[in-house]
């Protein structure tokens, strides 16, 4: 869990960063409708959460700095309700929530336009997630609008940013008390895989290893996924984000699993491939091995100072030189990985997607990539993934059959550090030989 007393100094850290004499508004996420009269179950808008902690519906956090610097904390929140507690659960309370969150006051959202037109009164900039939502724009705009109507003794703001320069950069660099939270994510997501590989059997279908996973979540206190569970058997495994999982399992082919679960509001993203039987055949266990080395290659280069295009490329060279070696690809390392005129590098056919995201609240987590144009350089603190694939599908006629319907994909979750990286997922088995032997047992 993350201390209030954390949540409190990332909003100094934004209130720091904010000019003087102005206010900052941030909206919590509206509940959704699955169908009719349900709702999907809640989740918090993520910026929200990085600031406040606080996962109910129907809030707003404005934060103010005045003009001589001094700053307040105020949470716009649900009412105490009684009978709506009833129905649809407890609320907090704006009483409460001013203690348990560290803030300056609370009040009910009912009370959020009338009071926003007097906070905004005499501010010279106002800084929020700028269309991100239609209605939240609206709301904004409504009460500077009121502002500027109430007269020449009043005063709107002038000047408007956008919120997301500040809280994202802030949101890249992880906490020690954000990492133990991802890192508890990562075991039990790695145990989920784990349970996977020991269920997956032929003639299962693909939704009953993800029935095996998304109930180790919730045993262990993950309660959802932090996005659809990919489980693709076969063929099913080219395509990129497959999520019907709906496909028997058969002898002799490989399934790739790519699912992690969210805990207290933090992601974990693992992908693991492995044999239906748990025996690779000779051509899955040398394009499988590829897949391996080329993000080994890759996570040997991460520390401090390395950007991601560079480890992209050494993991594109990997994988590049090793279809030349099997025969899949012909020419030299240079043509197969450089654009052929108005045609994309060869390599792009099997393998054509990124090898790294940020994460962290989000799977793929906010965060700048590039600074001034330029490639950004790692730094202690930031999360990725390494995620090299390898794809080829039924239906590519220029290769041998034997080498068509496998897909694989080896990711993991890494640390930067001082010194290099730590791996966040290294407790799900990825070699032959671990798999081999783990599925035996």
């Amino acid at each position: 869990m993350i201390a209030q007393s954390e949540y409190l100094a990332r909003r100094e850290a934004v209130l720091a960063q904010m000019s003087a004499n102005s206010l900052c508004i941030l909206f919590s996420a509206s509940e959704q409708t699955r169908s009719n009269d349900t709702e999907y179950l809640f989740r918090q808008n993520s910026d929200f959460f990085y600031l406040t902690g606080f996962n109910e519906p129907q809030a707003a956090l404005v934060l103010i700095k005045q003009a001589d610097n001094s700053t307040q904390s105020i949470l716009f929140c649900r009412a105490k309700d009684k009978l709506a507690e009833i129905w649809n659960g407890r609320r907090i309370g704006p009483e409460a929530a001013k203690e348990l969150f560290n803030l300056s006051s609370a009040y009910p959202v009912g009370e959020l336009a009338t009071q926003l037109v007097e906070l905004l009164n005499g501010k010279t900039a106002v800084y929020w997630l700028q269309g991100e939502s239609q209605l939240n724009d609206e709301t904004v705009f409504s009460a500077i609008l009121a502002v500027r109507q109430k007269g020449k003794f009043a005063s709107a703001p002038t000047q408007f940013f956008d919120l997301r320069c500040i809280i994202h950069e802030l949101r890249l660099i992880k906490s020690e008390s954000e990492l133990a939270v991802m890192q508890k994510a990562a075991d039990i997501s790695c145990d989920a895989h784990i349970r996977a590989m020991k269920s997956s059997a032929a003639g299962k279908y693909e939704y009953q290893l993800e029935a095996d996973i998304l109930h180790e979540f919730a045993y262990q206190g993950a309660r959802f996924a932090a996005y659809n569970s990919i489980v693709a058997g076969g063929d099913n495994a080219c395509i990129l984000h497959y999520t019907e999982n709906c496909d028997e399992l058969k002898a002799g082919e490989l399934v790739l699993i790519d699912a992690g679960c969210e805990l207290n509001g933090y992601a974990a993203d693992i992908t693991r491939t492995f044999p239906v039987n748990g025996r690779f055949s000779k051509e899955q266990a040398q394009l499988y091995q590829l897949v391996l080395d080329a993000q080994q290659a890759a996570l040997d280069s991460f520390k401090p100072g390395q950007t991601l295009s560079a480890a992209t490329q050494i993991a594109v060279n990997v994988i590049t030189q090793g279809l030349i070696d099997l025969g899949i690809l012909t020419g030299t390392l240079e043509q197969n990985t450089q654009a052929q005129g108005d045609n994309p590098p060869a390599y792009r056919q099997f393998f054509m997607h990124g090898l790294s995201h940020w994460l962290g609240i989000d799977v793929h987590d906010v965060g700048a990539y590039k600074i001034n144009d330029q490639d950004r350089p790692l730094t202690p603190g930031m999360v990725i993934t390494v995620e090299p694939g390898l794809y080829i599908a039924k239906d590519i006629d220029n290769v041998e059959p034997k080498w068509r319907g496998i897909g694989i994909r080896i990711e993991d979750n890494i640390v930067i550090t001082e010194s290099g990286y730590t791996n966040l997922t290294q407790a799900a088995p990825k070699t032959i030989s671990a798999i081999e032997q783990l599925m035996a047992g």
